[in-house]
């Protein structure tokens, strides 16, 4: 049997998807604490009704733990035809703070058309994965068992998720789990995500006096605070720029090229910047370790006076290689930070974070399904690609469902900008993969 009335029937689908989308867009649903959280509520509600009128039996939850209440999320389920499969759908409806007003050429939260891409915040991440799991639900064909699931605080580092899955694990019980939130290859070529970076963040304090001094009285002798702490972190790369870290693991195995000029015009280098490291472009972002300095405290430019700093304060992300523990190798950068004190600075660490990284594993039938329908939606064949951020929740959905299978899609792209200004979805794309989601279901469900 063709699946032609599948994919007619997401096309007849695709203007009011593209309709809900710009609305759910329009709701702010910022999850950082900062923000109003009635929003939270408020998104949260219209994707419970919208999956309300599909049939899904509907719940939103406020999960407490550790004494504090999560941001909502929002739990539907319909049950498996008799013999056949139930599949998770997993996406988030929280965004990142909009950012800088003045760097968006529209307003972030009215999603906006231009040149068959829409603009606002949350267009791509992440939801249109969840409109994507909505009309896919809707265009194919009934049989299989769906939990849709949409976590409401991706965005600040799932602090509940855990805790969720744990009390709400035989709701959740599936075979399959399509993650929706990850990325394609490039605009034109489909993608399974196959290994995903760890992450640990630490916080480091580098002290060299007890006070402030008067910078020509007490300079040269002793080395301020900020110069201190750049000459550490000089110390976390070598001449070539590799991270120099003992005891992390570092791998180049990647089946995908990603072309120098390609990569600069999607990256944004300025000319003449030189890139650091060695070996393939895709293995430097995808399977080696990566560190970069992402806060700092300094005193500000228009604060300026003459004087020796004596503290100075900033923030590390440390991406691990997939496979690796992540708290072997923050174990390995603290004590990389301790051994090069420069000049004998006190150096305090704290570790503020560790997420685990991610490897498919085996190329099941179901994994090898996904790319079939990934390619008949695209009409091209799909490929397999690492991503260089960490998406730590789905170690967390392999631990709690050790024999689901767990399929990691997107809807973003190179141009896609997730969590900067101008965020922005590839509606072609879009509409390719609620198609390839779709012909899954219905494939499943035969």
């Amino acid at each position: 049997m063709g699946y032609q009335d599948v994919i007619a029937s997401v096309d007849e689908r695709m203007e009011q998807a593209t309709a809900d989308l710009i609305d759910l867009v329009a709701i702010p649903s910022v999850s950082a604490d900062s923000f109003d959280q009635r929003h939270m509520v408020e998104s949260a509600r219209w994707i419970a009704e919208r999956a309300n009128k599909l049939g899904l039996d509907t719940r939103v939850i406020e999960l407490e733990a550790n004494g504090k209440k999560g941001r909502p999320a929002i739990l539907a389920t319909r049950p498996a035809a008799p013999g056949k499969p139930t599949v998770m759908l997993y996406a988030h409806h929280d965004v990142q703070p909009p950012g800088d007003r003045d760097l968006w050429d529209s307003e972030p939260f009215v999603a906006v058309e231009r040149d068959g891409r829409l603009y606002g915040r949350g267009t791509g991440d992440d939801k249109a994965g969840v409109i994507a799991h909505l009309t896919a639900i809707e265009a194919a064909r009934p049989g299989v068992g769906i939990v849709l699931f949409i976590e409401g605080e991706e965005e600040i580092g799932s602090p509940t998720f855990v805790d969720f899955l744990e009390k709400y694990k035989d709701d959740l019980a599936a075979d399959v789990i399509v993650v929706a939130d990850s990325s394609n290859w490039k605009v034109g070529i489909p993608a399974l995500t196959t290994s995903l970076r760890g992450v640990t963040q630490v916080t480091v304090t580098v002290s060299a006096l007890d006070h402030a001094l008067h910078s020509g009285m007490y300079g040269g002798p002793v080395l301020d605070s900020v110069t201190l702490a750049s000459r550490l972190i000089a110390t976390l790369h070598d001449e070539a720029g590799n991270v120099a870290i003992e005891g992390l693991v570092s791998k180049d195995e990647t089946d995908v090229d990603y072309p120098e000029e390609e990569f600069r015009a999607d990256a944004g280098v300025l000319e003449g910047v030189q890139l650091a490291g060695e070996g393939s472009l895709t293995s430097r972002m995808w399977t080696k370790p990566a560190i970069s300095v992402t806060a700092m405290d300094v005193t500000p430019v228009d604060l300026v006076s003459n004087t020796l700093i004596p503290s100075t304060r900033f923030v590390l992300s440390l991406r691990v290689a997939p496979g690796q523990d992540v708290s072997e190798a923050a174990d390995a950068l603290v004590a990389h930070l301790k051994a090069n004190a420069p000049f004998g600075a006190h150096v305090d660490v704290t570790i503020d974070e560790r997420g685990p990284s991610f490897e498919a594993g085996e190329r099941t039938d179901t994994f090898k399904l996904m790319q079939w329908a990934l390619s008949e939606a695209w009409g091209t064949d799909s490929v397999e690609i690492g991503v260089g951020g960490s998406i730590p929740f789905i170690s967390d959905l392999s631990k709690v469902f050790p024999k689901a299978q767990i399929l990691v899609t997107g809807v973003e792209d190179p141009d896609t900008r997730a969590h900067s200004e101008n965020e922005s979805l590839h509606l072609g794309d879009w509409r390719h993969a609620i198609v390839a989601e779709a012909l899954l279901l219905t494939r499943l469900g035969e």
